[in-house]
């Protein structure tokens, strides 16, 4: 399919405007200009659901800020645990509320986003760290935020779709209770960029070959750690028995084929995997809704595969 017409004309605009390119910029710079930019790219989320802004206590002693959505209902309800996109360099709870306002509107259910350590200041594994610590935190308090604790998901979008993945495989090697289903849009899964989709999306798609790099530059301590499983899922060597997967991904993202390789990892290892690619969309459509209704058809689905995967275990209880 050609690329969505109001995402080209977009991208026009970007090509042609004065901002410089992410990868020259500083990390506290890049953030500022990724956080200024969502209330243009993205409608306001659903005002009903109400927010708390919530501090984690993590294994080691320091504290992770989290921001809890909660739709309007007098009953226990299941709860997606989100993790932002950005590399691990960027992003955090604003960047991300407008999504994590109609997924928990839509599911119903409640959301809680962690706002987990960013690099350069905090590398590798910390941002993994963190998804772990932030899980072993719902699991104790969910009762006391009104959260069925025998409802729960994880997901992410880029590299909150890697945390995500990557902290159900560390509770299978830990022996611990899998969530529901693992919610992935378009995550970052491989150890090294190039696949054809790379060379074919790498410029020109809102998402840059050498902003990814400067990312993972960031985060990274060294270039082994490109072939750690928790940076790179698809280097785990065994994900059977994890969380149903559902994996979105866009037609013309650089990360498209490693999406749809892990995506067949999980299923040949006896996952069950739904998986959508959208047409003529662009890595972090979701977060444009004021620019394509692919985003809000996207938060639908999302809200429909959630909610099925919820009833599935309340049915199996």
């Amino acid at each position: 399919m050609p690329l969505n017409p109001d995402l080209a004309s977009f991208l026009e605009l970007v090509q042609a405007g004065d901002s410089q390119p992410m990868h020259l910029q500083t990390p506290a710079a890049a953030r500022a200009s990724y956080d200024e930019a969502t209330p243009m790219l993205d409608a306001p989320g659903a005002a009903s659901v109400a927010t708390q802004d919530l501090s984690l206590h993590c294994a080691d002693g320091h504290q992770v800020g989290a921001r809890l959505y909660s739709p309007p209902s007098t009953d226990s309800l299941p709860c997606l645990l989100f993790f932002h996109g950005g590399g691990f360099c960027i992003g955090g709870l604003d960047s991300h509320d407008a999504l994590c306002r109609d997924l928990a509107e839509r599911t119903p259910c409640k959301v809680l986003a962690v706002d987990y350590r960013l690099a350069p200041e905090h590398k590798f594994p910390a941002a993994y760290n963190d998804a772990r610590d932030a899980w072993q935190w719902l699991c104790r308090h969910a009762a006391s935020h009104g959260i069925d604790a025998g409802r729960l998901a994880v997901g992410g979008d880029s590299a909150g779709g890697t945390l995500a993945t990557t902290l159900c495989i560390a509770l299978k090697n830990a022996g611990q209770r899998q969530p529901a289903l693992q919610v992935l849009l378009y995550p970052c899964t491989s150890s090294q960029q190039n696949s054809p989709s790379h060379e074919r999306h790498g410029q020109g798609y809102l998402l840059e070959a050498e902003t990814l790099q400067w990312m993972f530059a960031h985060y990274l301590n060294h270039p082994d750690e490109r072939n750690d499983w928790r940076f790179a899922p698809l280097a785990a060597q065994d994900v059977s028995g994890l969380a149903p997967a559902h994996i979105a991904l866009a037609e013309y993202d650089p990360l498209l084929d490693e999406g749809v390789a892990y995506g067949a990892k999980l299923h040949d290892a006896g996952v069950p995997v739904t998986q959508k690619i959208y047409t003529g969309m662009v890595h972090d459509f979701a977060r444009l809704g004021n620019i394509v209704d692919d985003a809000d058809t996207l938060r639908d689905d999302l809200a429909h595969i959630l909610s099925s995967a919820f009833a599935g275990v309340t049915a199996n209880d």
